[in-house]
């Protein structure tokens, strides 16, 4: 939300938020904040409802300049849609299934754990997670290890005490999952680490076993499909030409990213990569680069200088301080 609200206030614009219909509770702290900090009065408003009605009467309104979106791909082309009688912007950060390459000089423990670690981070539900995992043929059974004792170390649970991953956000989440982790069991994956079902002592609330499969192919629906939740496609190469086809064999293109030990052989591969965001080594999030999707991840980009620009139309003043009377 504030990756959107905070350029948008910057360049002087007014603004309506609705906030997802199923995790609103953040946003309405939000909205107190803002009205604490003495925001006027119509400049940040908030609406809550769900998106087949509050959000496309926004998207479709002549009212609207512009929309800025986060979601799944499949409701963002409803926004699209929505948007297209009107001819305004649209901006959207959308679907991920990011590819994470780990070269075969890479620290295994380093790379690997901490690639398991990152698409547990808030039990899976993140757009730019590293879901799919690229490991040399050659090392599989040390990478498969790794990031089973990975998997197995995370502890999920109440988030309020000392867990290391919560519940998804909804039944019908939940229920997603499991179906996507079962075809992931049937069309023939290797269940490592997790599975069906909730984790031990865990039967009040939608808890996910943190969940890892190995010998995936890139056909398998697990490996084609975004999941958003805690689960992980081990994915094996033969060489870099072939990690690079398939990290980017994929409808969407938000993120992606390379370990490696000879950092230029890392930044090769990442300038081959066809993501918006490249992580290497293990980089964290800076807010000053670029955020946003090639393909079907979306339009346009978030963070940093460049997010001010989706708010901001460009005006052409052509003239001179007084009219050259004619000869």
């Amino acid at each position: 939300i504030a990756c959107k609200v905070a350029p948008a206030l910057a360049v002087g614009c007014t603004m309506v938020l609705k906030p997802s219909e199923i995790a609103p509770f953040s946003a309405q702290i939000f909205a107190e904040i803002m009205d604490a900090a003495g925001v006027p009065a119509g400049v940040f408003n908030m609406i809550n409802g769900d998106g087949l009605g509050v959000g496309a009467a926004i998207s479709s309104h002549p009212g609207v300049d512009m929309v800025s979106f986060t979601g799944s791909t499949r409701a963002g082309i409803e926004v699209a849609k929505n948007a297209a009688p009107t001819i305004k912007r649209v901006h959207q950060e959308l679907g991920g299934k990011s590819p994470n390459i780990i070269l075969e000089d890479a620290d295994m423990k380093t790379a690997i754990t901490g690639g398991v670690r990152s698409v547990m981070t808030n039990s899976g539900q993140s757009c730019n997670a590293p879901t799919r995992m690229l490991a040399p043929k050659s090392k599989m059974a040390e990478v498969v290890a790794i990031a089973k004792a990975a998997a197995e170390a995370t502890t999920v649970g109440d988030p309020n005490g000392n867990a290391q991953m919560g519940p998804v956000v909804s039944e019908v989440q939940w229920n997603k999952i499991q179906g996507l982790i079962k075809k992931g069991i049937e069309e023939g994956a290797t269940l490592v680490a997790g599975g069906p079902g909730k984790p031990e002592g865990l039967d009040k609330g939608y808890y996910v076993k943190p969940t890892i499969f190995a010998d995936v192919t890139p056909d398998m629906t697990i490996a084609r499909e975004e999941i958003f939740g805690p689960v992980l496609s081990i994915m094996p190469y033969d060489n870099v030409d072939q990690a690079v086809q398939i990290g980017n064999d994929t409808e969407y293109g938000l993120a992606a990213y390379v370990s490696g030990g000879d950092f230029e052989k890392v930044r090769a591969v990442a300038s081959r990569m066809r993501a918006g965001q490249v992580s290497l080594n293990g980089a964290g999030p800076d807010m000053m680069a670029p955020f946003g999707g090639y393909k079907q991840s979306g339009n346009g980009r978030e963070w940093g200088d460049h997010a001010f620009a989706e708010f901001l139309e460009t005006k052409a003043i052509i003239g001179v301080p007084k009219l050259e009377a004619a000869e």
